[in-house]
């Protein structure tokens, strides 16, 4: 489904943007931080979107769901390891909550209903899972995804997993960022900056006043 389309219904379900405040609840202690490591896709495109958010602190590209010895793209990208591409979301709760990044993660950053592909890469590296590291985190995912499949928001089953982090491993240096000093890279260009485009045109009281991206 494309992403205009799942933006759409969502909306239309009444869970859009204007339901899902970027700022939490008034009892969560300002400058307090929280992380939650997402899978969805090639982690450039995640890192691109995620980064633009205010109230998220860092964004950091790596792998989660296997052991540290394997934790190398050489050996991730065969597949064969069990750690998915994913993003280290550091994130203050008091700017910014669980819910809107979900929003953010089902409706622009991936396809939640490809198993183990996203686009144009194909392999369970490249799987939809939520680390979760607190129990209202996994709380939350598993009750939007509920949502998300009774209302049938999407015209294919939601595959994404939820899981504890049992450790996330920082990714090589050259795949830090590498939408912001490779924007003109054929893949950035065809897979990534669109979904940049979709989330600072639906939803433009989530970004940053200063973004990392160039406008």
């Amino acid at each position: 489904m494309k992403i205009r389309n799942v933006i759409a219904l969502f909306l239309a379900i009444g869970i859009g943007a204007a339901t899902a405040p970027a700022v939490a609840a008034p009892d969560v202690a300002p400058g307090s931080t929280e992380r939650v490591v997402l899978a969805g896709g090639c982690f450039w495109g995640m890192q691109l979107v995620f980064e633009e958010l205010k109230g998220v602190d860092r964004v950091v590209a790596g792998y989660a769901g296997g052991s540290s010895t394997t934790a190398q793209y050489e050996t991730v990208s065969t597949g064969a390891t069990g750690h998915a591409e994913s993003v280290e979301i550091t994130y203050d709760p008091s700017k910014i909550s669980f819910k809107t990044l979900l929003n953010v993660y089902f409706k622009v950053a991936h396809d939640p209903t490809e198993l183990n592909r996203q686009g144009p890469d194909e392999g369970s590296q490249y799987r939809s899972e939520i680390f979760y590291t607190t129990d209202a985190q996994r709380a939350e995912a598993i009750a939007t995804i509920a949502h998300l499949q009774q209302t049938h928001v999407f015209t294919s089953p939601i595959v994404t997993v939820v899981a504890p982090l049992r450790g996330f491993y920082r990714a090589e240096a050259y795949h830090q960022e590498f939408a912001l000093h490779n924007p003109h890279d054929p893949y950035i260009v065809f897979n990534d900056l669109p979904k940049l485009k979709v989330l600072r045109a639906d939803f433009p009281e989530l970004i940053k006043t200063n973004p990392p991206f160039p406008a």
